[in-house]
Parts: structure tokens; sequence; C-alpha cells
């Protein structure tokens, strides 16, 4: 029988569920970020410090532009490579707003998701939570585990690498802090992690200063499709599979092609589509600068996320169709 109604849990049920040695499988997000891979591997090594065994799972192996957080703890991420002796007694999803991105994983571990710890103000819940909604990311929510658990005395010292992962969690969803959703406790709890001997501007220089010829490529051939709509306050960008194809591109060199809309002068959102297949299906990622609630835009779709950063997935007869769709939900809200 599927599970319907799921419970809210407060702070201290969910450091008193965490406490609890048990084999944990931590969940995350289809096309992860740094936050997703950062919150995930966070909790993998505080857990492990309690006596858990955990393994990080997600539908696609964690980006090469990512894989610094993961390097010496796990070495896949990829269903396939659960270790054969591994059976999970606790399922946590982190990062993950709705059941559309977890991709397949949700088939497979429908109603036996235990915990969902998330950030996000929109989504839908499918399995008991936690939801930090004034937190800038998921890694401020593991941050202030892992000082509880340290304050209760279920640890005696930080692993190895935890602030490591929790820094580059929160300065990649916050984009080196220059977002609207930074408040003063992400400056607060980010001061924690500097003084714990975080390198960040070593993490800052990996996630937004270098880029790979293939994400470069990617961002020209994007700029070449950009289109303005309503008088030049929207802006979108088109990446086809035909695209991918030609420039031998990869999903994960996509990331930043939102940033191209994104850095027009006098752009209110910004949207990039891209065609992952040959299939028409394709994936949307929208950012607000203005008054826009593109959360309510993707939701319209059946996605989610952030009021000024959110994604949904849309079948369309075409690029241009799928555009024109997402297009039409924000002039809804501009008229």
């Amino acid at each position: 029988m599927t599970k319907t109604k799921f419970r809210k849990f407060s702070f201290t049920e969910v450091v008193d569920e965490l406490a609890l040695a048990k084999n944990t499988l931590i969940l995350f997000h289809v096309r992860p970020d740094g936050d997703a891979v950062g919150s995930a591997f966070a909790l993998k090594l505080l857990l492990e410090a309690t006596g858990s065994r955990v393994f990080c799972m997600c539908q696609n192996q964690v980006p090469q532009r990512l894989a610094f957080l993961s390097v010496g703890i796990q070495e896949s991420t990829l269903p396939e490579d659960l270790p054969t002796d591994f059976e999970a007694q606790r399922i946590v999803a982190v990062d993950t707003a709705s059941v559309a991105q977890l991709g397949d994983l949700y088939a497979r571990f429908a109603n036996k998701i235990d915990l969902k710890l998330d950030h996000h103000t929109k989504g839908e819940h499918y399995a008991d939570y936690f939801v930090m909604e004034n937190a800038a990311a998921t890694g401020e929510i593991v941050f202030d585990i892992s000082r509880e658990f340290l304050k209760r005395g279920l640890i005696k010292a930080l692993p190895e690498r935890l602030d490591f992962c929790l820094y580059t969690a929160i300065s990649s969803d916050t984009g080196c802090f220059k977002y609207s959703n930074v408040t003063p406790k992400t400056h607060i709890r980010s001061a924690e992690l500097l003084k714990s001997g975080v390198d960040a501007a070593g993490i800052n220089q990996l996630l937004f200063d270098s880029k790979s010829m293939e994400v470069l490529a990617a961002e020209k051939a994007g700029f070449d499709t950009l289109k303005m709509f309503h008088g030049g306050r929207i802006a979108v960008v088109y990446f086809t599979y035909e695209m991918k194809e030609r420039l031998d591109i990869l999903d994960e060199h996509l990331e930043t092609l939102i940033d191209v809309a994104r850095s027009v002068e006098g752009v209110e959102v910004a949207i990039a589509v891209r065609q992952p297949t040959k299939e028409k299906t394709f994936r949307v990622s929208t950012r607000s600068q203005g008054g826009v609630d593109v959360s309510a835009v993707c939701a319209a779709f059946g996605g989610g996320g952030h009021v000024r950063a959110s994604g949904c997935t849309i079948m369309a007869d075409s690029i241009e169709h799928a555009a024109d769709l997402v297009v039409t939900e924000v002039e809804k809200q501009m008229r």
C-alpha cells in the first residue's frame, strides 16, 4: 500500500533518528549540483562516524566538476555499484524536492524512503520530512545536524572533510553567496566552517572559476541560440540533442547554460531549455532576478524548486514549443 500522508519531523526528531546506527542509503537528485553532492557526502561522513554503514546513490554519476567532493570517499554513486552485501535499514533523500528529481530511483524505492531532508519551498512530500525553507542550502541543515551531534557527544570530533563538503554545498547553492537566498544564518554557518580551516578560496575556484573546454563550448553554442521575449525581460537559450551530438557535449557540461541567459542586462527571468535525448522531452531551468516566482512557473509543469531558481521537464512538439510554454507561464506573472 502506498503511503499518502507523511509526518513533519522536528529538528530534535531528525537528530534522534539519524543518531541510530543503521545501514543507510542516501539518495540525491538527478543531474546533481554542489548542494546535493556536498550535503549527501557530508551526511555520509557524519553517520559513518556514529557507526552506520552508508552508501550515497544517484541515478547519475557525480559530474566531473564535482568529483573533488566524492574522491577518496566513494568511487561511484550509481545504483549498480551498490555493494551486494549492503542491506539498507534506513533510506534518506537529501536536497530532492520531488519524486521526479529522483529519476528511476523513485520506482525502486517508492514508499521505502524514511526521511526527506530539504530546503526547497516548492515540491512534494514523498516521505516523512524535515524541510528548512529559510535555509539557502541543504548543506545548512546537515551543518546544524553535525553540530548537534557534537553537542550531544554522539561524536568526539567532526569527521575529516565534512566541513569541506558542507562549505561546498552552501557556496554552490548561493552562487558564492551572491543570490537572494542568503540569510544572516547562512553567513554565520559559513563563518564557522571557515574557522574550522576550510579552504574557501580553493573551493570557490573549483566551483566558479574553472571551466572545461566542453563547458565553454556549450556556453558559446547556447549564446548563439539566445532569444529575448517580453521586451527584453525574458531571455531563453536552447540546446538541442543535435547540438549535443555535434559538439560531443554531455549533460553535465550544460549546467552553466542558464548563466548565459541570466547575464544579459535587463533580464528578469532566464530560461534554459535542453533536449537530453532524441525524444521530445525537454529539461527546463529557470532563474528569476525580479518579482517572478519561477517555482510557481515550474510547478505548472510538475516541477519545483525555489522562488528564484526552479526546474521542470516538459514534453512538447519541439524545443521551441517547450520554451514558448514556459515563457507564457512567466508572462502571466509579468502582466
